[in-house]
């Protein structure tokens, strides 16, 4: 379904929420916001497929319909590997499990799907843990928190797939990536009546952080090595290794 959410200007505006209306046109809102997001899932996908390892466990923190989830667990042989799809939007989960029992996989990986916060969710005895646009929607002064979980959770050489959008430092750098941001808009159909009314949706929910400032935080819990391998203008993916 086609994302109109920000066309109406007779609509309030409000603080964006992942209602029913989000998850109703979520796959379309993501692909058209995010400049290669279509390339992050599947290389997910085969990260998760070189890391897991057999009898641990791969966590999706922040799973909304599973793209990642589905990708990972048709890309990953290893034996005895369960995933767990976590997300605290009810919508979101009802979505994946449709998904799951739509195409069922015998030989692919059991996958458990969690209805709750993140934040509440054990990490434990995790070869992969992806977090993809999850921690720019966290308080940030729980961020370090639920990264320590993280890494705590995390077996020998497991490693975490961060993806997030990100703010820059320089000023000029910044206001360059933010156009060339809103042309990728455009350029998949928004009008800029619906990226101005969207970003002052998002503006305090979501809220991105300098690359230095992930850098600092994961060393801080408990990473060691993190590798960028990934940026579309604002938007960059990083794996750090336990």
């Amino acid at each position: 379904m086609k994302d109109r959410i920000f066309e109406n200007t007779i609509t309030e505006p409000a603080d964006f929420v992942f209602d029913q209306r989000v998850v109703s046109v979520f796959p379309d809102m993501i692909n058209r916001s995010v400049p290669g997001y279509g390339t992050i899932v599947p290389m997910t996908a085969m990260l998760a497929r070189r890391y897991a390892r057999p009898g641990t466990r791969i966590y999706d923190l922040g799973c909304s319909l599973g793209a990642v989830t589905l990708a990972m667990r048709g890309a990953v042989g290893a034996d005895d590997i369960r995933l767990v799809a976590v997300d605290n939007a009810p919508g979101m989960i009802e979505g994946l499990q449709r998904r799951l029992a739509e195409a069922p996989d015998a030989s692919a990986p059991a996958v458990e799907t969690r209805l709750e916060d993140v934040l509440d969710t054990p990490i434990d005895h995790a070869s992969v843990v992806v977090m993809n646009f999850t921690l720019q929607f966290i308080e940030p002064g729980r961020r370090e928190e639920l990264l320590a979980r993280v890494a705590h959770g995390l077996v020998p050489k497991g490693i975490l797939v961060l993806s997030e959008k990100v703010r820059f430092e320089d000023p000029d750098e910044q206001s360059m990536l933010d156009t060339w941001h809103h042309d990728f808009k455009r350029s998949q159909g928004y009008s800029d009546m619906e990226i101005a009314r969207k970003r002052d949706a998002l503006e305090n929910v979501m809220i991105p952080e300098s690359l230095a400032r992930h850098r600092e935080r994961l060393a801080r819990a408990g990473f060691g090595r993190v590798v960028q391998w990934f940026q579309g203008f604002n938007f960059i993916s990083l794996v750090a290794f336990r």
